[in-house]
């Protein structure tokens, strides 16, 4: 971003070429707030950083809008993962340059936005939606530094999940 946008010498990217080429190619990413599970969210990336946009009627991103810091893993050409890194992380506040700026440009790029892009930016104004900015801010781990296990985690308790029964049998099956 331009400092005239609001953004200052501290927000400058710290990047590596392997962090910024796979910033340029990622449509999701999966962040990590505070140590918690890391989730796959929608994101652009602009000038450096990748902007997520989270909140009423958008994508849940639990306690991104406050956070100062993340952790930022993205996928490579071959559907794996590449590369994580810290990210730094700061909201855009609505009637700021930064905003005015940003905004209309993430709200672009989102797929099957209801209504004009304009009408976006004005709800996600109006809603209180977070619009965060996720910039580079440490040393990535890439290659053999990253994990070698696969990092899933259990599927998560949900009320929409009910016990499956045995398959009803009218008669008996014959085993051999």
């Amino acid at each position: 971003m331009r400092e005239d946008a609001g953004v200052t010498d501290e927000d400058a990217p710290e990047g590596t070429p392997l962090v910024d080429e796979a910033m340029k190619k990622a449509a999701v990413a999966w962040v990590s707030v505070a140590g918690g599970p890391a989730l796959a969210l929608w994101c652009a990336p602009l000038e450096g950083a990748l902007l997520v946009v989270s909140g009423p009627g958008e994508q849940a991103a639990p306690g991104l809008a406050d956070a100062t810091e993340a952790q930022v893993t993205l996928r490579g050409d071959h559907g794996g993962r590449i590369v994580t890194w810290p990210a730094r992380v700061s909201r855009l506040q609505p009637g700021t340059e930064a905003w005015d700026v940003t905004a209309p440009l993430v709200a672009a790029k989102r797929l099957n936005a209801p209504g004009p892009t304009a009408d976006l930016v004005a709800r996600w104004a109006a809603d209180g939606c977070a619009v965060n900015r996720l910039a580079p801010a440490g040393t990535p781990l890439a290659g053999a530094e990253l994990p070698a296990d696969a990092q899933a985690e259990p599927p998560r308790a949900t009320p929409a999940v009910r016990a499956t029964r045995k398959p009803f049998r009218l008669h008996r099956v014959r085993r051999r």
